[in-house]
Order: C-alpha cells, then structure tokens, then sequence
C-alpha cells in the first residue's frame, strides 16, 4: 500500500513553483504577440480604409451610406481593441498584486 502513494511524486510537476518545463513551438501556431499585432493591423487598416472612403465622397466618388458604414466598422474594431487592451491591462495589474 505504501509503494503506491510513492508514485505521486511524478505528479507534482516543475520543482520550483510557477516554473513551468518550456516546450517548443507547434509548428504553423502563431504567438499571442503576432495575432494582436495582426489584430492592430487590422484596427489600423480599416481606420485608413474610413479615411479614403471619406476622401472619395468628398470627390463625389462615393455614397453617403458608404461612408457611414466604413467608419462604423472602423469604430466598432476600434472599441473591441480597447476592450481587450483594458482586459490585458487588468491581468496584468492582478498578476503584480500577487503574492509570491
């Protein structure tokens, strides 16, 4: 009975807490830096794409509704990014507040 609680030391993990054992990237997986740089690309992309469209309907090369659309996407992507940037920042302040 004794020999089999002794296996129980395998299950406790790294030796030293919050270390955990590196693994290698799975290839083709991107990293949470590059999806939000691609997400601020994305932002950023429809805030210039607005931008144009305003410019063409100013040259009468576009609709009204056009316009409206383009920047209510821009706004939209624009308030989900802080949304998330105020979530990162959450987290991250929790994690200072920790106690090692």
């Amino acid at each position: 009975m004794i020999d089999g609680i002794g296996g129980l030391g395998a299950l406790r993990g790294p030796a030293t807490p919050g270390l955990a054992p590196k693994t290698a990237p799975v290839e083709g997986e991107r990293s949470f830096k590059e999806i939000l740089q691609d997400s601020i690309k994305d932002v950023d992309h429809l805030q210039k794409e607005a931008d144009q469209v305003l410019e063409k309907y100013t040259k009468g090369e576009a609709s009204q509704d056009q316009v409206m659309v383009a920047f209510k996407k821009a706004q939209i992507a624009f308030e989900a990014m802080m949304q998330i940037r105020n979530k990162l920042v959450d987290a991250f302040e929790e994690i200072q507040r920790m106690r090692i």
